[in-house]
């Protein structure tokens, strides 16, 4: 007998049905729905998934879904994990305009050509297609290149498989690349010569020690560091509070989960 709310499909795995969603998320009108954690429940068909129009966040990952059709009206969606599934593709997303993070490790992406669709997604910046901790990868990560290629056909991302692609998204590095050069300048530096990279560790008074002659390039750099530290911590404490939020939202009362994308 099958759970209420549940539905089998004609060819096995679960059937998304709005008694489903609003039973899991206590809301009467799937639109209003702006998180969803359908994780491991043999889901094979995402039914009427497409309906919930306000979805930001979603988790689909360890299902036995083969397609992603309904998603294609998900205009909202900024988040998306769909990581060990059975995808030969992805191209309803090529419709999530506002998707900024997708995690499809561990599915069976054969060709970089099946990423061709993500292509017109300018706010994606984060890309996972293999994580080696959870055993998860794609066919296409068998190549030594595959992340050079990926970067090259999606040149926005920010961040492939967990790390960040090299000379992108580092506007405070090459900050403190200047800072450091200008507060330590090598004696036998030249123009022309290229500056040592910054140390990921510098000691606890480093940016307390002010050059002994004024500078207003310095002075402007300095200002500009101590202002984007300040907002690193204004979004550190945004974030944590909007993950408390989500992590109480997708739990049960009385218990812990993790929404790890």
């Amino acid at each position: 007998m099958e759970p209420p709310g549940e539905k089998t499909g004609e060819a096995g795995g679960l059937h998304i049905t709005p008694q489903l969603l609003k039973s899991r998320t206590g809301e009467f009108a799937l639109e209003s729905i702006l998180l969803l954690k359908l994780r491991g429940l043999g889901l094979a068909d995402l039914g009427c998934l497409g309906e919930c129009l306000g979805l930001e966040w979603l988790d689909l990952s360890g299902n036995v879904l083969t397609q992603l059709g309904p998603l294609a009206s998900l205009r909202q969606l900024t988040v998306l994990n769909v990581s060990n599934n059975r995808l030969t593709g992805l191209e309803p997303l090529a419709a999530c305009e506002n998707l900024q993070s997708l995690n499809a490790a561990g599915n069976l992406l054969a060709t970089p050509g099946q990423l061709q669709c993500l292509a017109g997604l300018r706010c994606l910046e984060h890309l996972r297609l293999q994580d080696p901790l959870a055993r998860l990868s794609n066919p296409l990560c068998a190549s030594p290149t595959y992340r050079a290629i990926v970067q090259e056909l999606l040149p926005g991302l920010k961040v492939i498989d967990g790390e960040r692609v090299t000379g992108r998204g580092s506007e405070l590095y090459q900050l403190c690349r200047d800072l450091d050069s200008s507060l330590h300048p090598s004696p036998s530096a030249s123009p022309n010569s290229i500056a040592t990279e910054a140390q990921p560790w510098v000691e606890p008074e480093y940016w307390e020690s002010w050059p002994t002659r004024s500078s207003s390039i310095l002075e402007e750099a300095c200002r500009q560091f101590q202002n984007t530290l300040q907002e690193c911590q204004d979004l550190d404490h945004q974030a944590s509070d909007s993950l408390a939020q989500a992590q109480q939202a997708l739990s049960p009362a009385g218990t812990t989960s993790s929404f790890v994308f």
